[in-house]
């Protein structure tokens, strides 16, 4: 049986290419060499480009997403696995690309990718599902600002957050009318819509969720304890924030979380890897966002749940190449 081309696509246009690379070496590392030829494929906003065993930068023929070499051996890919944290592997356009030219990929498509990286739509489309979320507030660059009317609608402290952003950037607590000022231009600094929500004072809790071997699972619930005032890049990123799984929660609130986040996999039509996250107050879990495409680094939270799970790297990354060679 002839080896499969696997390129491991990574990078990205946003501070997060930084993550997605480390995630990117993570998945290069773990794929079975016994099945798979497997390559790394960089794309940053100035270059997209294939890395060749002497770690030399060969572009990517984006006409096809090939790969032409100086030996003449052109390269092509079975399955583009892709790990982009952000825009354009996790907001949808990297996958309507691949789709164009029909090359075959990991992760959900690009409705899915689409929907779960604008947070205000997500949040919409699943409280169809019964799925409760904060009580918000969303805001378009230029639109009119009533600060007292916002405060007194969702009360004091709230979060601002932009509304299409990962990693937890451009997110602020204001405790404060005063604070909401600085609070707008910091979360407009990162997108052009900006959500602001009401404070849910609970345990936050990130859940990871995968469909593996043809099933729908719960890889782990992670209880977040930030060692700020919540769970910002810093807390994500830089150690600031302690992690533990499985969350210190009962049976009963547990299996309510798998089940909601379950349902909100399945109810978007999801495929891959994803990590919502969530705040349980009195007993309920409010979701905050669904990332389709999350940290994969070996100190990021779904390899740590997976592992606790009993699933190798080896083999989740795997099911998920094995899924995309099977699509049409």
């Amino acid at each position: 049986m002839s080896k499969k081309n696997v390129a491991v696509v990574m990078g990205g246009y946003s501070d997060e290419y930084k993550v997605s690379l480390k995630s990117g070496q993570l998945i290069y590392d773990s794929l079975n060499r016994d099945l798979y030829n497997v390559y790394k494929v960089i794309i940053l906003k100035d270059e997209w480009y294939f890395l060749d065993n002497r770690e030399q930068k060969v572009p990517i023929n984006k006409a096809d997403f090939s790969v032409n070499l100086d030996s003449g051996f052109d390269v092509r890919f079975d399955v583009c696995f892709n790990i982009i944290h952000g825009k354009p592997g996790e907001n949808g356009e990297l996958q309507a690309y691949w789709d164009t030219i029909g090359q075959k990929y990991t992760g959900c498509g690009f409705y899915q990718s689409a929907l779960t990286f604008n947070k205000k739509d997500t949040l919409a489309v699943l409280s169809k599902y019964g799925i409760p979320s904060a009580k918000s507030v969303y805001l378009r660059k230029g639109e009119e600002i009533y600060e007292e009317q916002i405060i007194k609608e969702l009360g004091l402290p709230l979060f601002v957050k932009p509304n299409q952003s990962g990693s937890s950037l451009g997110i602020s607590k204001v405790k404060e009318q005063s604070e909401l000022k600085k609070a707008l231009a910091f979360a407009f600094a990162e997108d052009d819509e900006i959500l602001i929500e009401s404070f849910l004072n609970g345990m936050e809790v990130s859940v990871g969720v995968v469909d593996f071997n043809g099933e729908t699972i719960v890889l782990g619930i992670t209880e977040i304890v930030p060692h700020k005032e919540f769970f910002d890049y810093e807390a994500k990123y830089e150690g600031a924030s302690e992690e533990i799984t499985p969350a210190r929660i009962d049976d009963e609130t547990r299996k309510r979380v798998e089940e909601i986040s379950k349902r909100a996999y399945d109810s978007l039509g999801m495929s891959g890897f994803s990590r919502s996250e969530f705040i349980i107050m009195n007993d309920i879990p409010y979701m905050l966002e669904m990332n389709t495409n999350p940290g994969f680094s070996p100190a990021s939270i779904l390899p740590q749940q997976a592992k606790i799970y009993g699933i190798s790297i080896k083999d989740l990354c795997g099911n998920e190449v094995e899924k995309a060679l099977k699509s049409k």
